[in-house]
C-alpha cells in the first residue's frame, strides 16, 4: 500500500508533465560556446548542472504554478515560500541544488513534479547494480564513480542500500515474469551449493535455442518439496507440464520424483552424463580412473542407442569384479542417461542435451559475480546475488549448439509420446 507522501509525489509528476505536454513552455538560456565545450569534456552530468538547465526547468514549473514574482495571477494555485537546500541526481550521484518552496492556500506543502524527477533514485540504483554485477566493489564504489566535488550518496552504506533495492526489484522481476509465451523443448534442473543453502534453479532450452531462467528456490537439500514448489511456481506462472519436454537433471532422485509428478507421461527425463562419470570415477583406485573414464566417454559418444547400452553393460560386468560400489553407482539410473540416444537425438545437440553443463556455466558466472560479497548473512542477500548473478549470465546467453536440430527432438518426443497412448490404450482393452 502506497503512503500519503509516495501518492503526492507521483500527483505532483503527473501534474508537471501535463504542463510540459499541453503548454509546451519554452526555456531559453544563453551560454558561450567555449564554456559548453569545456563543460561537455568534463561529462554531460557537469553540462546539465553547471549551466542551470535543472534549475531553469523547476523555475518554469514554478512561473505555471504561482506565477511570476511580484505578480497578480488569477489562476495561481500556490505560493512561493522561500527556498531550501535540496538535491538531484546526476550521472549516479546525488548533488546539492537549491529549489523553490511553494505552499497552496491551505498552506499545505505543493510538491514540484520536475524536482521528483530529478530526485529519483531508480536510474541510480540500476546504476549502482550493473557497476556492482561488473565487479566493483562498495568500498571502492565513490572513488571510481565521483563525479562532482560536492556529490554525496556513493559512500559505502549508501552504495549497498541501493543495491539492496535494486537487486530486490531485480529478483521480484525474474521471480514474477510470465512464462506462457515461451515454447520450450528441454528443462535443465539443477541445485549448487552456495554457503551453506542448496540453490535451485531451473534453465528453459526454448525451441529457437534461446536459454532463459526460468527461477530458483533456497532449500538446505535437493528434496522433492522444494523442487516441487519450484515446479509449481512454473505452472502458475505459464509453463504447461502436458507438453513432451526433455527434463535434463544431474541425477537426484528428488529432482527426477519431482518432475515425474508434474510432467507425468510427457517428461523424458535425461540424466546428466557428466554427473555419472564422476559418480563411478570417484569410487575407484586412482590406478583405474583413466582408463574407465574413457571407456564411459567412448560408450556415450556412440550414437546408436543398442550400442551403446551394450558398451555400458560390458563396463558394468568388469566393474563388478574391479569395484562393485563403482558398478552400482553406474547401474544406478542407467537408462535415463541414455535418454538422448533413445530419441535418436542428432550428434551435435545430443552432446548440448546429455548434460548440464548449460546451467554449470550460469554457476561459474554466479560465483565471479559474488567474488566480493566476504560476509554472508541472510537468505534474502543469497537469493538477490545469485538471482542477479544468473541474470548476468542471461544476457551473455547464446542459442545453444545444434539448435537447428530441435525440431528432430521434438518430432521424437511427439512418436515416443504417442506409442505411448497406443501401448496403454491396448493394455487398458
Amino acid at each position: 500500500m502506497k503512503k500519503q507522501y509516495q501518492i503526492e509525489q507521483q500527483r505532483a509528476v503527473r501534474q508537471f508533465r501535463r504542463i510540459a505536454t499541453e503548454q509546451n513552455p519554452n526555456i531559453q538560456m544563453i551560454l558561450p560556446l567555449a564554456e559548453i565545450l569545456g563543460l561537455l569534456q568534463q561529462g554531460v552530468g557537469n553540462l546539465l548542472r553547471e549551466t542551470g538547465l535543472m534549475q531553469a526547468v523547476m523555475e518554469e514549473e514554478v512561473r505555471h504554478l504561482a506565477g511570476e514574482r511580484h505578480e497578480q495571477h488569477q489562476g495561481r494555485r500556490a505560493h512561493r515560500w522561500g527556498k531550501e537546500d535540496g538535491y538531484c541526481v546526476v550521472d549516479g550521484q546525488k548533488v546539492p541544488i537549491r529549489r523553490t518552496r511553494l505552499r497552496t492556500a491551505e498552506r499545505r506543502e505543493q510538491r514540484l513534479g520536475s524536482y521528483e524527477l530529478f530526485q529519483r533514485s531508480g536510474p541510480m540504483q540500476l546504476g549502482v547494480w550493473d557497476k556492482m554485477m561488473r565487479g566493483l566493489s562498495t568500498r571502492n564504489y565513490g572513488a571510481v564513480v565521483k563525479e562532482f566535488h560536492n556529490a554525496y550518496g556513493i559512500e559505502k552504506s549508501a552504495v549497498s542500500e541501493n543495491f539492496i533495492e535494486a537487486s530486490r526489484e531485480k529478483i521480484k522481476e525474474l521471480m514474477e515474469r510470465p512464462l506462457g509465451e515461451l515454447r520450450l523443448c528441454a528443462i535443465v534442473i539443477d541445485g549448487t551449493p552456495f554457503k551453506d543453502r542448496q540453490m535451485i534453479v531451473a534453465l528453459g532450452i526454448g525451441c529457437d535455442g534461446r536459454k532463459t531462467v526460468l527461477g530458483l528456490r533456497e532449500g538446505a537439500t535437493e528434496n522433492t518439496a522444494v523442487v516441487s514448489s519450484l515446479l509449481s511456481e512454473l505452472v502458475d506462472r505459464g509453463v504447461d507440464f502436458s507438453t513432451p519436454r526433455l527434463y535434463i537433471l544431474d541425477g537426484g532422485k528428488a529432482l527426477a520424483s519431482a518432475v515425474r509428478k508434474h510432467a507425468g507421461e510427457a517428461a523424458f527425463l535425461q540424466r546428466c552424463q557428466v554427473h555419472k562419470k564422476r559418480n563411478v570415477v570417484d569410487h575407484l583406485p586412482e590406478q583405474h580412473k583413466a582408463d574407465v573414464k574413457r571407456k564411459l566417454q567412448n560408450a556415450y559418444a556412440l550414437v546408436d542407442y543398442s550400442e551403446a547400452k551394450r558398451a555400458l553393460e560390458k563396463l558394468h560386468r568388469e566393474l563388478m569384479d574391479l569395484n562393485p560400489s563403482a558398478a552400482r553407482s553406474l547401474e544406478e539410473g542407467l537408462e535415463e542417461t541414455l535418454t538422448v540416444h533413445k530419441l535418436r537425438v542428432p550428434d551435435q545437440l545430443r552432446r548440448t542435451l546429455c548434460c548440464t553443463n548449460v546451467i554449470e556455466s550460469a554457476f561459474s558466472i554466479v560465483e565471479t559475480v559474488c567474488r566480493n560479497v566476504k560476509r554472508w548473512q541472510s537468505g534474502d542477500q543469497i537469493e538477490r546475488w545469485v538471482g542477479s548473478g544468473l541474470l548476468v549470465a542471461e544476457r551473455q546467453f547464446r542459442r545453444v549448439i545444434g539448435h537447428r536440430q530441435i525440431p528432430l527432438l521434438l518430432s521424437s518426443m511427439a512418436n515416443a509420446v504417442s506409442k505411448k497412448s497406443i501401448a496403454k490404450g491396448a493394455a487398458v482393452a
